[in-house]
């Protein structure tokens, strides 16, 4: 009997995660599929994803505290697709509810920042703005163009301070004398080149940043920032922005047209 090739893959992933009888059609009466080494290399190889991916995780507790718990991750959560690199997306959440981490509440926002490092790392190239187009930009047009901003860009908020956190466990000869503060804080990673910089940021250039990712105007940006900060330096947010290489071009504001009634 011939089988469709797509349907085999299908049975055969089927049986890989869930049920073994789905192959059966494929399998002389009575053979067992033996697919316990093909589970244990997809488990291996997610695991030591999970290993590149949750680096300053797995440096804060430990190479064997972390296999176990990606272990553990991966039987609840395996690879949907056979490219790893964008595997464990959902992993800060589910190290949240992980009992065993209860006793470290902080290890979900440290996943989280390793996660975003990841994405800006793993992010498309762009050119970057020429600081003399923004420099000549009319002030009659900040509310029709919008800054697009680097694919690599990714920011985040916390309600302690978890980014110092991480950035103090980049460097292992600090890391362990590092508190975790109650102050707030917000986080910021781009890439340049192969390099991403990492670091703080206040409320205010976080909120020009959000605007802009939602594709606000300049002005909109603005705005946002100077209401999440009355002192927010505009012009330094922007200077330090194309200094980081955060924006790639100026981008005209898609209006939805009028309609008369």
């Amino acid at each position: 009997m011939l089988h469709d090739d797509r349907a085999f893959f299908d049975a055969f992933d089927a049986a890989l995660t869930a049920d073994e009888r789905e192959l059966s059609a494929w399998l002389a009466p009575g053979s067992p599929p033996g697919l316990s080494v093909y589970r244990n290399t997809i488990a291996s190889g997610a695991v030591d994803a999970l290993v590149a991916t949750f680096a300053t995780v797995m440096m804060m507790t430990g190479e064997e505290w972390f296999r176990a718990a990606a272990g553990e991750y991966v039987q609840a959560h395996p690879p949907c697709e056979p490219a790893l690199l964008a595997y464990g997306e959902s992993f800060p959440t589910w190290l949240a509810t992980f009992p065993p981490a209860a006793d470290a509440p902080y290890l979900s926002g440290i996943a989280q920042l390793d996660w975003l490092w990841w994405q800006s790392w793993s992010a498309a190239d762009a050119e970057l703005l020429d600081g003399a187009a923004l420099a000549g930009l009319p002030p009659e047009r900040l509310s029709d163009v919008t800054l697009a901003l680097h694919p690599s860009v990714r920011i985040a908020s916390f309600n302690a301070g978890i980014p110092s956190l991480w950035l103090a466990h980049q460097s292992p000869t600090r890391g362990a004398e590092q508190v975790l503060e109650a102050e707030p804080e917000h986080m910021l990673f781009v890439r340049t080149g192969a390099q991403v910089e990492g670091r703080v940021i206040a409320p205010g250039p976080l909120a020009f940043i959000a605007s802009l990712a939602k594709g606000a105007s300049l002005i909109e940006a603005a705005e946002s920032a100077l209401a999440a900060d009355p002192a927010c330096a505009l012009h330094q947010v922007l200077v330090t922005g194309l200094a980081l290489g955060l924006f790639t071009h100026l981008s005209p504001i898609e209006r939805n047209p009028r309609h008369d009634d």
